[in-house]
């Protein structure tokens, strides 16, 4: 099958984009609906998640990305592969993360993994980036305790910014003493991730936990 062909950057602001999101229901999507959540934001042609679901059929995976002409390939894909635990969905993110983690079941959502996000160097672009702090509430109020978020990015300073907005919120601490991390927690690398590497060049990575509040009687 032939590669589509889509611009590599769209501007998450542009009306186009601010349609509601169409929740599925997820019953349906996942056979095995209780199993423990990993999702992808911005996960391009969802070949790491491909891979990691491939890997992990007792975890259910799920990809965001803006692009909706990627996420009908990389759910054409799925479908020749027969996963049932692995689902791409279209929408800007930033506008919809809240009613789309409200959509399933509580404490299911384990891993978030923000990898190689366009970089907007320009300041008067930098609203445009997906790491904000509306986006770091609506993952703390629904990640479950103890979970893992996993940033990596080959620009340092969206890297470190990606990891400012997190750590600026109480409820996530960095897992490593270290700035960056050194090695991809995970047994897949993204494409991006690969090209990067083989240049080479660095991948500037950070590993967050979300802590474990005490929950008592009041």
């Amino acid at each position: 099958m032939a590669r589509v062909r889509v611009r590599q950057h769209v501007n998450p602001l542009s009306r186009k984009y601010h349609q509601p999101l169409s929740i599925p229901d997820w019953g349906q999507i996942y056979p095995c609906l209780q199993q423990p959540l990993h999702l992808d934001i911005g996960c391009g042609r969802g070949k790491f998640l491909l891979n990691m679901a491939s890997l992990y059929p007792e975890i259910n995976f799920l990809g965001v990305e803006i692009r909706e002409p990627l996420v009908i390939e990389a759910n054409e894909q799925r479908d020749r592969l027969g996963m049932s635990n692995l689902h791409f969905l279209f929408c800007q993110i930033n506008l919809s993360i809240e009613p789309l983690l409200q959509s399933f079941p509580p404490g299911l959502l384990q891993w978030v993994s923000i990898q190689f996000p366009d970089p907007w160097f320009k300041t008067s672009h930098k609203k445009r980036r997906v790491v904000q702090p509306s986006l770091v509430k609506a993952i703390a109020d629904y990640l479950a305790d103890n979970s893992i978020i996993f940033l990596q990015s080959d620009v340092e300073e969206v890297a470190r910014e990606m990891a400012e907005h997190f750590l600026v919120n109480s409820c996530f601490e960095q897992q490593h003493q270290e700035t960056w991390l050194e090695e991809n927690p995970f047994p897949i690398k993204t494409e991006r991730e690969i090209a990067t590497l083989n240049k080479p060049e660095s991948v500037y990575r950070i590993l967050l936990r979300k802590k474990v509040f005490y929950r008592g009687n009041s």
